[in-house]
C-alpha cells in the first residue's frame, strides 16, 4: 500500500525515482487522474536526475489542445517494485492514471485527508 496525503485540496503522494548510477531520489507528485501517462516531471529534475531521453511527443491537454513535449525513461519504486516508466517533461510532477492502473485509489479529500493507494487484487 502507497500512502499520501491531501495539501490544499490536492492528493498528493511521493515518488522515488532511480537515476541512472545514483541512490534514489524522493519526489513529491500530485496524482492527477485526468492525465493517461506515467509520470511527469519538470525541466530541472529531469536534468538533475539524469534521466535518458527518449521521444518527442505532441501531449494532448485537458483544454484540448496539443503541445510538444520530450520523453524520458525513468526509473521508479512504485509500491515496493522497480518499474521503467515513460516521464513526460511538464510544468510540475505529476502521477497519471498509467502508473494508476490495476490499483485502488482513495482519497479523503480535506486538508491532511488520506491518499491510499492499493493493488486491486
Amino acid at each position: 500500500m502507497i500512502h499520501g496525503t491531501v495539501v490544499g485540496l490536492q492528493a498528493r503522494m511521493s515518488v522515488i525515482i532511480l537515476p541512472p548510477e545514483h541512490s534514489g531520489v524522493e519526489i513529491e507528485c500530485v496524482i492527477d487522474t485526468g492525465f493517461e501517462g506515467f509520470l511527469t516531471l519538470p525541466p530541472s529534475v529531469i536534468a538533475a536526475l539524469g534521466l535518458p531521453y527518449l521521444i518527442n511527443i505532441n501531449a494532448n491537454l485537458a483544454n484540448n489542445s496539443s503541445v510538444e513535449t520530450n520523453v524520458y525513461l525513468a526509473t521508479v519504486v512504485w509500491n515496493g517494485v522497480e518499474r521503467n516508466i515513460a516521464a513526460l517533461m511538464g510544468r510540475r510532477p505529476l502521477i497519471g492514471t498509467a502508473l494508476l492502473e490495476n490499483y485502488h485509489l482513495s482519497i479523503d479529500f480535506c486538508e491532511r485527508g488520506t491518499v491510499l493507494v492499493d493493488e486491486i487484487l
